[in-house]
């Protein structure tokens, strides 16, 4: 903070709250006017924009002579508001209780999450995104496979915690309807009720041992299971809910723009690239809320978005990650506040799964 003056971090503050407000470029006149009470002139603002322009903080837009905040300013703006501090930290008794009603009646994990992405989206007019790994507790409940096209199979796995998890698997050889459905019924009548993290290691196990005729079957299984449920980050199930809003808040400009734009929405469907995104920047230990502006150096397709994001702990160990990814002119204290408290609900949740 030592690289600006106090009257230059209040006509910045200023500059940044009035920007979120009317998505408008800000000029000098419009900060004496109406947001520092007068005190200071229209010429000396403008001074002091000026040299806020020099030092990185704001930028002009060339079609207009107000000025924008840049990442640095929102940076600055969002310290205020105590990015950082516990996702326990304060939220008001009214916010608490319409984000617990959005909830109410609402149960099994697929359900909490698909909730979990809607009431962040609602709440944040941005994307909303809920990830949760399978609990190294949740049992197998049904396994179901589905020929697609040769070589392509979509796996779908079924907990008894709720969690309903599919994926689009490609195989190094086809498999039949019927060998795909037999592989199916073993999983189904040897592990159901099974621990999920079990499975894997025991299919090996027996996979070793057998020798007869089911050899062929039992390779079959040990791969779509490998495939349907790999170690690691692809582990874990996304929800994302809100595409439309972030559409809204690009305006479409020229071909440039409208190739960035897909590129953006791409990356939003394929969920495995959000899994990388919040793991790379959301710390497995971290117990605060952050807050991302330089998303393009992980991810060049989400140039101009910020990431707010919590994780979910239980017993100390993450249990999931609850963001929101929108423009930088958002609603900062809202989205913050809201993704703190809803990374509490998910607590919750998966508490009640393990008990």
């Amino acid at each position: 903070m030592g690289e600006v003056s106090g009257r230059q971090r209040a006509i910045l503050m200023a500059v940044v709250e009035r920007y979120i407000a009317t998505g408008e470029p800000v000029g000098s006149g419009t900060i004496a006017a109406g947001l520092l009470g007068g005190s200071v002139s229209p010429a000396t603002i403008r001074n002091e924009m000026v040299a806020l322009a020099d030092g990185g903080w704001l930028e002009q837009p060339h079609t207009s002579a107000g000025r924008i905040p840049t990442a640095r300013a929102f940076r600055m703006y969002v310290d205020g508001l105590g990015a950082g501090q516990s996702v326990r930290g304060a939220i008001s008794p009214e916010r608490r209780g319409e984000i617990d009603a959005r909830f109410a009646g609402v149960s099994g994990t697929q359900a909490v999450l698909e909730r979990t992405s809607h009431v962040l989206a609602t709440l944040s007019s941005g994307v909303g995104v809920a990830m949760a790994s399978l609990a190294g507790g949740e049992q197998l409940e049904h396994v179901h496979f589905s020929r697609l096209i040769p070589g392509r199979v979509l796996a779908v796995v079924v907990t008894r915690g709720g969690t309903v998890r599919d994926r689009v698997l490609v195989l190094d050889r086809d498999l039949s309807h019927a060998e795909l459905e037999a592989a199916a019924n073993y999983l189904n009548e040897n592990f159901r009720g099974w621990e999920i993290e079990r499975v894997r290691a025991e299919l090996r196990a027996r996979v070793e041992r057998e020798r007869s005729e089911y050899q062929r079957m039992m390779n079959a299984a040990e791969q779509l299971w490998a495939g349907a449920l790999p170690d690691g980050a692809s582990a874990q199930v996304v929800y994302v809910e809100g595409v439309a809003n972030l559409v809204g808040s690009h305006p479409m400009g020229g071909a440039e723009e409208r190739e960035r734009l897909r590129e953006m929405l791409g990356a939003l469907e394929a969920k495995q690239r959000l899994v990388e995104l919040l793991n790379a920047y959301i710390d497995a230990r971290q117990e605060s809320v952050r807050v991302v502006f330089d998303l393009e150096e992980q991810a060049p397709e989400m140039t101009g978005l910020v990431l707010i994001a919590a994780r979910a702990r239980l017993g100390g160990e993450s249990v999931g990650t609850v963001a929101v990814l929108g423009p930088k002119r958002m609603q900062y204290e809202r989205a913050m506040s809201a993704v703190g408290y809803v990374a509490q609900v998910l607590e919750r949740h998966r508490a009640g799964l393990m008990e």
